[in-house]
């Protein structure tokens, strides 16, 4: 099992934001800025090339981006918020279970990650 999968199912805490029948949204334990909330679909998927392959990958998919914007709702990211999702290990992913960060409550710059 994964970290993620581990959430998903309850083994580990969270700070759920926001969930439906295949994402969970929780806030992240280390934030970037005031929101950053991790996105990450209930089914495992390694990564977004994984879910691409994938027979059912599109409705995942498709799930992710509404639950981007339940997100951005629910945390009043009216002005704005930035979405980042890290592939593979050379790419800045540590957690091998694909997952999208929804950053904002800040004026973001194209200098920050």
């Amino acid at each position: 099992m994964c970290l993620f999968c581990d959430i998903i199912e309850g083994k580990i805490p969270s700070s759920k934001v926001y969930e439906n029948d295949k994402i969970l949204c929780f806030n992240d334990i280390n934030p970037v800025a005031p929101v950053h909330v991790l996105v990450v679909p209930k089914k495992h998927f390694d990564d977004i090339r994984d879910m691409a392959a994938a027979e059912d990958g599109v409705e995942y998919m498709g799930e992710v981006i509404k639950a981007i914007s339940e997100v951005a709702k629910i945390k009043g990211l009216d002005a704005g918020f930035r979405v980042i999702n890290n592939c593979g290990e050379d790419g800045g992913q540590t957690v091998m279970h694909a997952h999208y960060h929804v950053i904002g409550g800040v004026k973001l710059t194209e200098k920050m990650i």
